[in-house]
C-alpha cells in the first residue's frame, strides 16, 4: 500500500498533482492500495499509526527557473515571480502553465515504509510527533530532490529551530547553562530560542534567485575571473566534507562577487556569517533569507549567546552545510590583510570538536579589484574621518558609483587547510586558533594575483612629489617584474607591462580615476601620485606588498650591517633582521624563525649568490646595498617605520601618568603627523594613516608601554622611539640611494646586482 504525501500551497500546485495523480492511477486498475494526503492535514497522525508497512512517497510541484538575462536588473520583480518557485503568486503560476508543461513538473522524493521513517524518529530522541517528523523528512526528501533537478545552489536549510531545540543535546545544555548562571532553565530556554531565532538564516529559492540577481547588478563594474581548477577541486572536496570559505576583505561588493563565483562551479549555497550591521531594510530581509546569518558584534558577555551561535554552527557542519565569513573582521583599508579575529574560528572549533563531523575544511579566498570605489572613502577614514553608517540612502549612492567600469576582480583559492589537523597539532585550543587564523592569512597572501596597478603604484610610491617619466617608471618595473616571474608569481606578458605601451596604458588608467596626476605640457608626459592620493595608490601597492616585505628586511639588515661593521656579521645582521620581523609582526604575517631565515638567504642570494662572502669585507655590505638595481624598502616599508615612529614620539614625550585614550591619542598623531610633513621631518604622505597609528599602539601595548607608569616606563617608551628612530634612519638611507640621480636609463632584466652604466631607481 502507498501513501503520496502531497505539499501543495496553490491551486495551480493541487491541479497539476491531481492531473498527475489520474494519469498514475490510470495506469493500473485497482488503485485501492492508494492514498492521496496532504502534508499539512492534521489525520496524518492517524494514518501513520499502526502502519508499518505503508510506503511513503512525497509529491510536490517544481517550478523550473527560467533562462538568465544578460541584463541583471531587468524587470527585476518579474523575473523573481516568474523564475518558479514554490511560492509563487497564484497569478503568476497561472501565467506559466499557460505557456505550456516546459516550466514545471511533478517531483517525487524518495519513499520509505512507515517502519523505517518510525526507526529514524525514535533513534533522533526528537521531542515532536511522529507525524511533524514525517512531515519534515518528506519535505527533506523532496528538497533533496529538487536540487537534483535544478542545482545545488538552492541547498537550504530547513527545520533548523526544531530540530536543534527538539535533540536531547540542547536540553542538556540549556539545563547546565541554567545552573552556571544561576537562571531558570525556563529563561534560559527562552534566551536561547530567542538567539537561535535571531541568526539562523531563513532562506528560500525565491530570495535567493533575487539576491544572485540583485548581487549581479552590484557588482556590474567588474569583469570576474576565477580560479577555475582551485575551484573544482573544492567542489570535489565539498561532497566529503563541510567547507569554511574564509576570504580577504576588500570591499561589500565581497560577498557578491564570491557567490556567482562559487556557483558557477557547483558548489552549494554559503551560510555567511556577517555583522548586523547590513541588516536594514531592504538588504536585511532579503540576504536573511538567501544565506545570511546576521551576528551581534558584541556577544562577549552574553554565555547563551554565544553556546547557541555554537550549537547552530555544530548543527551546520553536521548537516555538511558551507560556511563564510570574513577572517579581517572588517574591510581592509590599507589593501593588505588586517590581522584575523580568532572569535567566529573559535566557535567553529569548539563546535566541531562536539559534532562528530569527521573533518571541516577551511577554504583560503584572495578577492583582488584592480579599481575600487570605497578606497577613496577608507582613505579619508585613516586620516580621521568618520565612516558612514550603512543605511538604504548609503545604499542607494554605493550603488552609483558603480555605473563606471572599473575594471577586473580576481577570485583565487589558497590550499585549503584541515581542521581537524589543525587542532591536532595543538591541545590548547585557544592556541590553536590563533596557529590556524594566521596560517589561512598566510595562504590567502600566498594565493593574491599580483595586478599591475599594484606594481606601477609601487614604482611611484616611495619618492613622493617626483614625478616619473613612462621609461623610468619601467626602469623600475622592468627588474620588479623579472623577481615575480623567477618567483613564478607572474608573468610578465600577462601582466601587460611588457613594454613601455603597457605602462603608459597602466599610468593613464590610474590617472583617469584620479589616483596618479598625468602632465603632459612639458618635453614628454610625466606622472606622480595625485594630490591626497597617496593612501589610495597604497592601497593598491599593498595589495602585494607581502611578496616584498623578505626582501625590504633584507635590504634594511644590509644597512644595519653598514652601519655597525661588526665582528660577527652574519649574527649581527641575523638579529637586526628579527629586531625588525618583531617590529612590523601586528603588520605582516610573517613564517616562524627557521623559514624566516631561508626567506631572507634566498632574497640576499637573488642580490648576489656569494653574499655571505662579499659582506665579510669591511665596505661588503655598503657595495651589495648600493649596486641593486632597484631598492624597495623604501617603497615597501617605510610609510609603517614613520608611522611607528609618530607613535613612538608621541609616547616619549607624554607623561607616563597620564593614560593614553585610543581615539584622542589618534587624533593627536594625525595633527602631528601633518605638521611633520609640511616639515618635510616625515618623507611619505602615507604615514600620516590612523589605521597604521592604530597598530603602532598595539605594538606598544604588546610592549607594556601604554598603560600608565612611573619613570621607568618614560625610560623605556623613549628606548621604543629610539629603536624606530634607528630604522626610520636606515630606511630613508636606502631611499637617497633609490633618488640618486642617473646618467642613463637602460632596461633592467633581473633583481640583482647593478652593472655599470644602468639607473638606480
Amino acid at each position: 500500500m502507498k501513501l503520496y504525501l502531497v505539499q501543495t500551497e496553490t491551486p495551480q500546485e493541487r491541479q497539476i498533482i491531481a492531473a498527475w495523480l489520474t494519469t498514475q492511477f490510470e495506469d493500473r486498475a485497482d488503485d485501492d492500495g492508494r492514498l492521496v494526503v496532504d502534508l499539512a492535514d492534521e489525520k496524518l497522525h492517524e494514518i501513520l499509526a499502526d502502519a508499518d508497512d505503508l510506503l511513503v512517497e512525497p509529491l510536490r510541484v517544481v517550478w523550473l527557473p527560467e533562462n538568465e538575462d544578460d541584463r541583471p536588473l531587468t524587470r527585476l520583480g518579474a523575473a523573481i515571480a516568474r523564475r518558479g518557485n514554490r511560492r509563487t503568486r497564484s497569478g503568476a503560476q497561472r501565467l506559466i502553465m499557460r505557456g505550456g508543461t516546459d516550466r514545471y513538473q511533478v517531483l517525487v522524493g524518495k519513499p520509505a515504509t512507515v517502519g523505517e521513517l518510525r526507526s529514524r524518529w525514535e533513534s533522533s530522541g526528537s521531542r515532536g510527533g511522529f507525524g511533524r517528523f514525517v512531515e519534515r523528512q518528506a519535505v527533506l526528501a523532496l528538497d533533496r530532490a529538487e536540487r537534483a533537478l535544478i542545482g545545488s545552489q538552492y541547498k537550504v536549510a530547513r527545520y533548523v529551530v526544531e530540530e536543534i531545540t527538539a535533540s536531547p543535546r540542547f536540553r542538556t545544555g540549556v539545563e547546565r547553562l541554567a545552573d552556571e548562571l544561576d537562571l531558570s532553565v525556563d529563561e534560559v530556554q527562552q534566551r536561547a530560542l530567542a538567539a537561535l531565532n535571531q541568526m539562523v538564516a531563513a532562506q528560500s529559492r525565491r530570495a535567493i534567485d533575487a539576491w544572485n540577481r540583485l548581487g549581479r547588478y552590484f557588482a556590474r563594474a567588474y569583469k570576474l575571473v576565477v580560479d577555475d581548477r582551485g575551484a573544482d577541486s573544492l567542489r570535489s572536496l565539498g561532497q566529503k566534507y563541510p567547507l569554511v570559505f574564509l576570504p580577504s576583505h576588500r570591499s561589500y561588493l565581497d560577498p557578491l562577487v564570491l557567490r556567482p563565483a562559487l556557483l558557477a562551479h557547483g558548489l552549494p549555497l554559503n551560510h555567511v556569517m556577517g555583522g548586523v550591521n547590513i541588516d536594514f531594510w531592504p538588504v536585511g530581509p532579503l540576504t536573511r533569507r538567501s544565506g545570511y546569518v546576521f551576528i551581534r558584534r558584541s556577544i562577549a558577555d552574553d554565555a547563551v549567546y554565544r553556546w547557541v551561535l555554537r550549537e547552530y554552527m555544530g548543527y551546520l557542519l553536521s548537516k555538511r552545510f558551507n560556511l563564510e565569513w570574513y577572517i579581517e573582521g572588517g574591510r581592509s583599508r590599507t589593501g593588505k590583510l588586517r590581522p584575523p579575529r580568532y572569535g567566529l574560528l573559535t566557535y567553529l572549533a569548539e563546535a566541531f570538536r562536539s559534532s562528530g563531523v569527521e573533518d571541516v575544511y577551511l577554504v583560503p579566498v584572495s578577492l583582488s579589484y584592480d579599481q575600487l570605489y570605497e578606497v577613496g572613502l577608507m582613505a579619508e577614514e585613516a586620516h580621521g574621518g568618520t565612516k558612514p553608517a550603512e543605511s538604504f540612502a548609503w545604499l542607494l549612492r554605493f550603488n552609483r558609483a558603480q555605473d563606471s567600469q572599473r575594471g577586473v576582480v580576481q577570485v583565487r583559492f589558497g590550499e585549503p587547510l584541515s581542521l581537524r589537523d589543525a587542532l591536532a597539532d595543538e591541545p590548547d585550543t585557544r592556541l590553536a586558533v590563533q596557529k590556524t587564523a594566521f596560517e589561512v592569512s598566510h595562504r590567502i597572501n600566498e594565493a593574491s594575483p599580483v595586478m599591475p596597478r599594484s606594481l606601477v603604484t609601487l614604482a611611484l610610491l616611495g619618492i613622493e612629489d617626483r614625478a616619473l617619466t613612462v621609461a623610468e617608471v619601467a626602469s623600475v618595473l622592468d627588474p620588479l617584474v623579472a623577481y615575480f616571474a623567477s618567483r613564478e608569481l607572474a608573468d610578465r606578458s600577462a601582466l601587460g607591462l611588457a613594454d613601455d605601451r603597457g605602462v603608459r596604458q597602466t599610468l593613464d588608467d590610474l590617472a583617469g580615476a584620479g589616483v596618479v596626476e598625468r602632465y603632459d605640457k612639458g618635453i614628454e608626459p610625466v606622472y606622480r601620485v595625485g594630490p591626497d592620493q597617496h593612501l589610495v595608490a597604497a592601497f593598491y601597492r599593498n595589495n602585494t606588498i607581502h611578496f616584498l616585505v623578505v626582501r625590504a628586511v633584507a635590504e634594511l639588515m644590509l644597512q644595519a650591517v653598514s652601519e655597525a661593521s661588526p665582528d660577527d656579521v652574519l649574527d649581527y645582521g641575523w638579529n637586526a633582521a628579527l629586531a625588525l620581523r618583531d617590529l612590523l609582526k601586528f603588520e605582516f604575517f610573517f613564517s616562524d624563525k627557521e623559514a624566516f631565515r631561508a626567506e631572507l638567504h634566498r632574497e640576499l642570494a637573488l642580490i648576489d649568490p656569494s653574499w655571505r662572502s662579499r659582506i665579510a669585507d669591511p665596505d661588503g655590505a655598503a657595495t651589495l646595498l648600493g649596486s641593486l638595481r632597484v631598492h624597495l624598502a623604501h617603497r615597501v616599508l617605510q610609510p609603517f617605520l614613520e608611522a611607528y615612529w609618530v607613535v613612538a614620539q608621541r609616547l616619549a614625550a607624554r607623561d607616563p601618568r597620564t593614560p593614553v585614550e585610543t581615539k584622542a591619542f589618534t587624533r593627536e598623531c594625525l595633527d602631528v603627523a601633518r605638521q611633520l610633513r609640511m616639515q618635510q621631518q616625515l618623507a611619505s604622505t602615507e604615514s600620516i594613516s590612523g589605521e597604521l597609528y592604530a597598530t603602532a599602539l598595539k605594538l606598544a601595548a604588546n610592549r607594556d608601554l601604554v598603560d600608565p607608569g612611573r619613570e621607568e616606563l618614560r625610560t623605556a617608551r623613549e628606548a621604543f622611539a629610539a629603536e624606530i628612530d634607528a630604522w626610520v634612519r636606515r630606511v630613508r638611507a636606502v631611499r637617497a640611494l633609490a633618488l640618486a640621480e642617473p646618467d642613463h636609463v637602460a632596461p633592467a632584466v633581473t633583481l640583482s646586482a647593478r652593472r655599470p652604466g644602468v639607473s638606480r631607481s
